[in-house]
C-alpha cells in the first residue's frame, strides 16, 4: 500500500514524476491544479486516504497562474497526462470546454447554484474568491479608500497602485469581466488610466498584497486570500470589496467572485478515477475546508456552512458583478491583445 513520506510536498513532487510515462495507472489521478499548493495539498492527501487513489498534481507559477497549465493541457491535447483541471478561475475552463477538450462530469450537482453547472456538464464551479482592494491603512486614511475600481485612475493615486500581470489568473479574468460589463470604450479608458497613474505591474496577486502591506504602494488589486493572509499577519492592511453597493453610472458593475473550477480532460488516462476526484472535491466539507482552511474562499454550496473570515461578507451582503462568463470568454482574446499592447511598452 502506498505511504505518505514525512513532508508531503516530496510526496506530491514525486507522484508527479510517476506522470511523464502517461501511464494509464488506474489506481493514480493526475491533476492539473492552479489552486495554491499550500490549500489544495491536504485535501488531497485525506483523499488518498479515504479512496486508496494516488494523485499526482502538477501545480503552476505564481506568475503564471492557470494560464500555463491551460496551454499545457492544450499541447496535450492528442495524448493527455491529465485527468482533472483544478482550476482557480473560470474562463480558460471555459475555453477548454469550447475546443472540445473536456468530458461531461457524472457527479449529480446537489446544491450548487444554477450558474454553476451548465446544461452539457462540462465543468462546474465552486469556491469562489472575490478580488479585492487591498488598502495600506498608514498611507491611506479610511475616508480616503476607493470604493469603486473605477476610482483608481484618479490623479490622487498616481504612482501608489499595484497589480498583478493581467495576462494570468484572475488578474486577467476580472480584465475580461470588466469588459465584458463595461464595454470596450469604458473599459480600455479604465486600464489607460490605470497606466496613466503608473500603476506597477508585479509578478502575482501575492506580491502585490505584500507590497502593499510593505508601504511599497497604498493601494492594489488582488484575492481576497492574499490580502487576509497579509491582514492575519498583522500587517497595517485593509480589505475593500470594490463596487459592493454597485455603481451609479454602470448598472453592472460590483464586486467580482471569481470560482474555481472543475474539468474531467477528454480521452484521459483515468476517467472513472478523474470522476471520483471530482466528486470529492465538489463535498460540502472540500470548500468549508477551503474557506477556513487558510483559503478564505467563499463556498457556493449552502450546505457548507462555513464560518467566513471577517473581513469578508456572504455574497447576498454584497452586489456581485453582474458578468456574462460566456460573453467574458468571447472577449478573451481581444482584451489580452489590448492588455499586452498597452502594458508591455
Amino acid at each position: 500500500m502506498f505511504q505518505f513520506p514525512i513532508d508531503r510536498r516530496g510526496f506530491l513532487a514525486a507522484g508527479f514524476l510517476a506522470v511523464a510515462g502517461c501511464s494509464r495507472n488506474q489506481n493514480r489521478v493526475t491533476l492539473y491544479c492552479a489552486q495554491d499548493r499550500e490549500f489544495a495539498e491536504g485535501i488531497l492527501a485525506d483523499f488518498h486516504a479515504s479512496t486508496g487513489l494516488e494523485v499526482s498534481p502538477k501545480f503552476d507559477t505564481e506568475a503564471q497562474k492557470s494560464v500555463s497549465l491551460f496551454e499545457e493541457i492544450i499541447r496535450e491535447k492528442e495524448r493527455p497526462r491529465c485527468d482533472v483541471f483544478w482550476n482557480n478561475e473560470i474562463l480558460n475552463t471555459i475555453r477548454l470546454q469550447r475546443a472540445g477538450l473536456l468530458e461531461p462530469i457524472t457527479t449529480e450537482p446537489g446544491e450548487f447554484p444554477e450558474w454553476t453547472r451548465p446544461a452539457h456538464g462540462l465543468w462546474r464551479a465552486f469556491a469562489a474568491r472575490p478580488r479585492v482592494l487591498i488598502v495600506n491603512t498608514k498611507l491611506a486614511a479610511k475616508a480616503d479608500w476607493p470604493k469603486s475600481l473605477l476610482e483608481l485612475t484618479d490623479p490622487r493615486w498616481n504612482g501608489r497602485l499595484a497589480m498583478a500581470k493581467p495576462a494570468f489568473g484572475t488578474t486577467a479574468t476580472q480584465a475580461a469581466c470588466l469588459f465584458d460589463v463595461l464595454g470596450d470604450e469604458t473599459a480600455k479608458a479604465f486600464y489607460r488610466g490605470l497606466k496613466a497613474n503608473g500603476i506597477a505591474v508585479l509578478a502575482g496577486n501575492k506580491p502585490v498584497a505584500q507590497a502593499v502591506a510593505d508601504g511599497r504602494f497604498a493601494v492594489g488589486l488582488t484575492d481576497a486570500d492574499d490580502a487576509i493572509g497579509e491582514i492575519d499577519s498583522g500587517r497595517p492592511v485593509a480589505l475593500v470589496l470594490p463596487d459592493r453597493d454597485g455603481h451609479a453610472k454602470h448598472p453592472k458593475m460590483g464586486t467580482l467572485l471569481i470560482p474555481n473550477t472543475l474539468a474531467v480532460i477528454h480521452g484521459c488516462p483515468n476517467p472513472a478515477g478523474a470522476q471520483t476526484l471530482v466528486r470529492e472535491l465538489l463535498s460540502p466539507a472540500t470548500e468549508r475546508r477551503l474557506a477556513e482552511g487558510g483559503g478564505f474562499q467563499i463556498p457556493l454550496n449552502p450546505k457548507a456552512a462555513a464560518k467566513l473570515h471577517p473581513s469578508l461578507a456572504p455574497p447576498s451582503d454584497f452586489k456581485l458583478m453582474d458578468t456574462n462568463w460566456e460573453h467574458a470568454t468571447d472577449l478573451w482574446e481581444d482584451v489580452q491583445t489590448f492588455l499586452r499592447d498597452e502594458f508591455a511598452r
